[in-house]
């Protein structure tokens, strides 16, 4: 793998770092400390901006529209817009766009009709449903909720839980057993619009992240017509899968973007302060925290590249994705745990954002797959089938 960025890549970093340095950061010293969201006429502004840049539509590809960028070139752009306080999880607040639901692509003609095509066009919004109560580790046994036939149409009863958005959203994708024989080869996958009757969403009010709720599903007797099928019935499995295995690389590096940005928080904060007549940089406890930063961060950073670039030359890259993943995620923790450490009780204040990137950092290691799964999914890789 060739680690040298090209002349496109180093503009491109460029640019994206000084908007948020230059236009995110001190946007944010007046918002709420766990706010997620702009003012609306920030944020067209801002929207207005990364048009200009030719970086509006992440993740859209590009005969929709999206930029004609690669995932390597994607993963450094998720670092630098993940170094802002509310980085993790609203990365410059939704100002570089999106594909929403991505596996809306995998839609027929008459789907992306209807909601593919409204959603880049932001006029719809939607949610991803299939983490139940009886777990989401292993959605493929743990699917409870069930999709019988009725007629032509079909019959959704059941659960989800940890669901973002589903409160606000137009329609969402819900994965549902179609065949109970099954594991991973009886799930389909359903378009459901959120004013179906039967659908019933509540807010989960008490959460580790900050401002965004998350909420809980129940579907009563909801119908769906047989067009709602996403892709073909007890095939839904893979179209959550391959997607969310590459979901795992950018996802990763949002989490290196928060932990360069907590270390160099750090590293200007131990050249300043002084203890005992002598500055933190002095001391040899400090010193050891920062170089420790800075080999996770290195590290993580190494390892999502290499997630990325196998993803681009379109060879298997689950296990690289999933060690990505795991590192960058225990990594980013160990990063802001220690910039803390050494900017004492002032790292634990709402005045700097080490105290949000602590907590939302928490999250990453069961979101997107917990880490013991991803884990699990190497070790099956080392080990071969006569062990999983």
């Amino acid at each position: 793998m060739d680690l040298q960025l090209s002349e496109e890549q180093k503009l491109i970093v460029e640019q994206v770092r000084r908007f948020v340095r230059e236009e995110i950061r001190p946007l944010e010293a007046r918002l709420d400390p766990d706010a997620d969201e702009l003012e609306p006429e920030d944020k067209a502004r801002l929207v207005a901006h990364t048009t200009a840049m030719g970086l509006y539509g992440l993740d859209i590809p590009p005969e929709f529209g999206g930029p004609d960028i690669d995932i390597v070139t994607r993963v450094l752009i998720a670092i630098e817009m993940a170094q802002h306080r509310a980085g993790l999880y609203a990365p410059c607040y939704g100002t570089f766009g999106g594909a929403g639901l991505a596996q809306l692509f995998e839609a027929n003609e008459d789907q992306k009709q209807r909601y593919l095509y409204p959603t880049l066009r932001g006029e719809k919004t939607g949610f991803f449903g299939l983490t139940e109560p009886s777990g989401g580790s292993d959605p493929a046994r743990a699917i409870r909720t069930r999709a019988v036939r009725d007629g032509q149409d079909w019959l959704i009863n059941g659960a989800k839980i940890f669901i973002s958005n589903a409160d606000k959203a137009d329609y969402g994708i819900v994965f549902a057993r179609t065949d109970p024989a099954k594991g991973r080869g009886g799930i389909t996958c359903f378009l459901v619009d959120t004013d179906t009757p039967g659908f019933h969403v509540r807010r989960i009010v008490h959460t580790l992240r900050s401002a965004r709720y998350a909420t809980e599903l129940e579907f009563k007797d909801m119908r769906i017509k047989q067009q709602n099928v996403l892709g073909e019935v007890n095939k839904g499995f893979a179209i959550a899968n391959d997607r969310l295995s590459r979901q795992r690389i950018p996802y990763a590096a949002g989490c290196i973007g928060v932990a360069i940005a907590a270390h160099e928080l750090a590293i200007d904060y131990a050249k300043e302060r002084e203890t005992f007549g002598q500055k933190l940089a002095t001391r040899q406890a400090v010193q050891w925290m920062l170089v420790d930063n800075e080999i996770d961060i290195r590290q993580a950073r190494w390892l999502t590249l290499a997630a990325a670039d196998k993803a681009r030359r379109s060879e298997p890259f689950r296990t690289e994705a999933a060690i990505a993943k795991v590192v960058a995620s225990e990594a980013g923790g160990r990063v802001v745990d220690r910039s803390m450490q050494i900017f004492g009780g002032h790292g634990m204040t709402k005045d700097l954002p080490f105290e949000r990137w602590y907590r939302e950092m928490r999250i990453r290691r069961v979101g997107e797959g917990p880490n013991e799964v991803q884990r699990m999914l190497v070790a099956r890789e080392l080990l071969g089938p006569a062990f999983r």
